[in-house]
């Protein structure tokens, strides 16, 4: 009874990344001027040439501001957003089909692992990228969200690999 029961609470926490990243991604998707904006504005360091111009100009180097390449970008993120969705939701199904009974459980925590480190990976990138082009200037609230999410991917690996 134990093991199905954490079996299925791993399920679950799987279940929650997956649902939460799928909103981001058809949002990205289908709405991507919400993020795609404040990327490009990350990659140009738009609001740091503003706000912080005797700090931009260190490291004016770095900035992408070929609108081609921003939108390359965002869509080489939105593939990759869309690779982990569907990892999460495999290993979803594999921890569903392992809970009850029907996959082998390191199979289907094989699998959400998977899906779980290419989610973290999304935000992890976001963090190491984000630092490269200054953004913990001017973009706080989206290094936070970054911050937080990396926590949450790692802490559902956590639980997927001492259960």
């Amino acid at each position: 009874m134990f093991e199905t029961t954490v079996i299925a609470a791993q399920a679950a926490c799987v279940f929650f990344l997956a649902a939460w990243l799928t909103i981001g991604v058809l949002d990205n998707i289908f709405h991507s001027a919400l993020n795609s904006t404040v990327t490009a504005e990350v990659l140009d360091m738009t609001r740091m040439r503003e706000e912080f111009p005797e700090a931009y100009e260190a490291v004016a180097h770095r900035r992408i501001s070929d609108a081609s390449v921003q939108k390359w970008l965002f869509a080489i993120i939105v593939v990759w957003e869309v690779v982990a969705a569907i990892a999460l939701w495999s290993g979803f199904a594999a921890m569903l089909m392992a809970a009850l009974g029907q996959v082998d459980p390191t199979t289907g925590r094989s699998l959400a692992m998977l899906g779980a480190l290419l989610f973290t990976s999304i935000w992890v990138g976001f963090l190491v990228g984000g630092n490269w082009f200054c953004y913990w200037f001017c973009h706080e609230g989206a290094q936070n969200t970054h911050y937080q999410m990396t926590i949450w991917g790692i802490a559902t690996m956590v639980l997927l690999v001492v259960g």
